[in-house]
């Protein structure tokens, strides 16, 4: 008799509890637009994020529905949830394949990708990047690759071959990482070949001078005297021509001289 009754207390009491109200119940789709991007604007992220989905489940066929889609990925980007803003941007292309908008789609789906294995140091010291693991990287150049070729008039497609070359750089010097890790445990052999496909791939790349200076390295260790001499050839050959672009110290900032000669991206 007790359990019953108190139950059923509780549920008649429960019954008496004002009901949350939803203070967005008729607003129009331009007010919860307007209300989404003053959220975003001022860094309330959660908050815009749900006013967008809201919009566009309330006015799937309106004007700002599509926008709002796409600043549902900007939201969370700059939320620093990359899965989230990945996710929001694939549903857009499968949605909207033919759209123009795609291009902003891949640019930004390029740059979560650019950015996302950077931590806080890295935002704000020169860390090197080029030692983490190349996945994001080479994610993040075939997507703007990608939009290059398919959207090579848009706004977007100069700064993605900007960001591609940066990128391209980056593969380039991981490779030469690994070929190291190799010349200094003794594996010739596997560094020469590392050395040698950043040569043959990552042409007018910094790191092409690394990786003949490995190679020549590792064949003389192995006595393969005629690829040795090549190898040295080559680099002569190139360093007479000045072929081998490099970044002037004039050109690094104060930060990144001071980051170097402290030695913190050694640790």
């Amino acid at each position: 008799m007790w359990p019953l009754l108190i139950v059923s207390l509780f549920l008649g009491g429960c019954s008496l509890l004002p009901e949350q109200k939803d203070k967005t119940a008729g607003w129009s789709a331009q007010k919860l637009y307007s209300e989404a991007t003053s959220n975003m604007q001022g860094g309330n992220y959660d908050k815009a994020i749900e006013y967008y989905q809201k919009l566009e489940a309330r006015y799937p066929f309106g004007k700002y529905a599509l926008q709002s889609q796409l600043n549902i990925a900007y939201a969370h980007y700059q939320a620093d949830e990359p899965d989230a803003a990945l996710a929001a941007l694939e549903r857009f292309e499968k949605l909207h394949p033919d759209h123009p908008a795609v291009a902003y789609a891949l640019y930004l789906k390029g740059v979560v990708h650019f950015t996302r294995n950077m931590g806080f140091f890295s935002r704000f010291l020169p860390t090197d990047n080029s030692q983490r693991d190349p996945g994001s990287t080479q994610e993040a150049y075939d997507i703007f690759a990608e939009l290059v070729r398919r959207f090579p008039d848009t706004e977007y497609a100069e700064d993605a071959k900007l960001r591609m070359l940066y990128l391209r750089n980056q593969l380039a010097r991981h490779e030469i990482h690994v070929a190291r890790y190799y010349l200094d445990r003794g594996a010739w052999l596997a560094a020469a070949n590392r050395a040698q496909y950043v040569v043959e791939h990552y042409q007018y790349s910094p790191s092409v001078k690394d990786g003949l200076t490995i190679m020549i390295v590792a064949y003389e260790k192995m006595g393969m005297e005629t690829l040795y001499r090549d190898a040295l050839k080559v680099l002569a050959l190139n360093e007479a021509k000045g072929n081998f672009p490099t970044l002037k110290d004039t050109d690094k900032t104060l930060t990144e001289k001071i980051w170097e000669y402290l030695e913190l991206d050694k640790n």
